[in-house]
């Protein structure tokens, strides 16, 4: 044990002894993730996607659907005018920009005219969601004019009116009528809410603290190769022959001090996610149990990957491609929801997408420890194979 602990500390010394290790190791993760959170909440401040409205008709009409959108529990309109809403469309300060053209009136809807302008960047998440809230919102408007329009033809369909001032004064009545019956109709739907877990849960905060932890906790753990390539130049593998220590307790010196330091940077960067974004990760027992269980699976990786490294300068850059690489295409930058079906069955090859869904299991689907626990096998699965492959494959030289 106390070669195991004497190694642990050497290793810690080396790679502290550079003041710049600091800012890789809490300072730069912590920055991430506040700034791709959006910073801290304030508590009381309106969550829902900005919608950019420019109301050109400023007719009843208009009026009931910017109405219908700040009913919306999705989107939250601002109505600027079009010039404005050019000038932050164009800077990428609008997600998205509504335009209602002059002459939407209650005719236009009625003689099938009448169009309104959405504008929207590609493959924008938050776009997509304003667009049908705007649908939605539409939708209940255009039902009521529907209802009087139908009212109206059924009525002149019998031949109910001598002129066109009787026809406009039935269907402005039917037209209070639809809006009236819509106001008291009763609820149709009721909603229960099933065990089922969600296909897309997407939190800002939880999602990037999440995935900002996995990709600043994987490249150093995949840095153990550059640990070994560092003790193979130096040639302090080889003086170890000379000494009672065998390799097992050399590369269980070495992965359990990186494992250990891991898991303190983790948990200072779940504490920063408490105190900073209020998020409960849930059972403390079942995060511990996940964040184990994903250190130990990148150390493995970072094993395994320092038997067939040369140099320390490779071993460096290596860790940082594969911890890139893999943290994109587990989900911990973006939601896999966004990327296409053969993709996100890619993803579940790599052990950040296990680690991802492990995490975001606690703290958007309030998963305990059993919940957790698929998850937790799938790295420990990883852990096993490279860790066998890296102790079969390690030389002294």
């Amino acid at each position: 044990m106390k070669k195991i602990l004497a190694i642990a500390w050497k290793d810690a010394i080396l790679r502290f002894s550079s003041p710049s290790e600091w800012l890789f190791f809490i300072i730069l993760p912590i920055v991430f993730t506040f700034i791709f959170a959006g910073g801290v909440p304030t508590g009381d401040e309106d969550n829902r996607i900005r919608l950019v409205v420019v109301d050109q008709a400023n007719t009843t009409i208009s009026q009931e659907i910017i109405r219908e959108l700040e009913n919306s529990t999705s989107v939250r309109p601002d109505v600027l005018s079009l010039e404005e809403a050019e000038e932050q469309f164009d800077a990428r300060e609008a997600t998205a920009v509504l335009v209602i053209p002059a002459g939407l009136d209650m005719e236009a809807i009625q003689n099938g005219t009448a169009q309104l302008d959405f504008r929207q960047p590609p493959n924008n998440l938050d776009a997509s969601i304003a667009e049908r809230a705007v649908d939605t919102a539409i939708r209940r408007v255009s039902s009521v004019a529907s209802a009087a329009k139908m009212a109206l033809d059924e009525a002149k369909a019998r031949g109910t009116f001598e002129s066109a001032e009787d026809e406009q004064a039935y269907f402005t009545q039917a037209l209070e009528l639809a809006k009236s019956l819509q106001a008291d109709a009763p609820e149709r739907v009721t909603v229960i809410q099933g065990n089922t877990p969600d296909d897309f849960a997407y939190d800002p905060q939880a999602n990037v603290s999440a995935g900002q932890l996995i990709t600043w906790v994987f490249i150093p753990l995949f840095g153990i190769s550059a640990l070994f390539a560092y003790e193979r130049q130096h040639g302090t593998l080889r003086r170890l022959l000379t000494t009672p220590t065998s390799k097992a307790t050399f590369l269980l010196g070495t992965i359990s001090g990186q494992v250990v330091m891991a898991l303190v940077q983790m948990t200072l960067m779940v504490l920063f996610a408490v105190f900073a974004f209020k998020l409960n990760w849930g059972n403390p027992l079942a995060v511990y149990i996940i964040l184990t269980c994903s250190a130990l699976a990148a150390a493995a990786i970072g094993t395994a990957m320092g038997t067939f490294i040369k140099s320390e300068g490779q071993a460096m850059g290596l860790s940082i491609m594969a911890g890139m690489m893999m943290g994109m295409l587990g989900g911990c930058w973006y939601p896999l929801e966004l990327f296409p079906s053969f993709m996100q069955t890619i993803a579940q090859l790599f052990p950040t997408y296990w680690s991802m869904q492990g995490l975001l299991d606690l703290l958007l689907r309030g998963a305990g420890v059993t919940g957790i626990l698929p998850e937790a096998g799938v790295l420990i699965l990883f852990a096993g194979v490279f860790f066998s492959i890296g102790v079969m494959r390690f030389r002294y030289e």
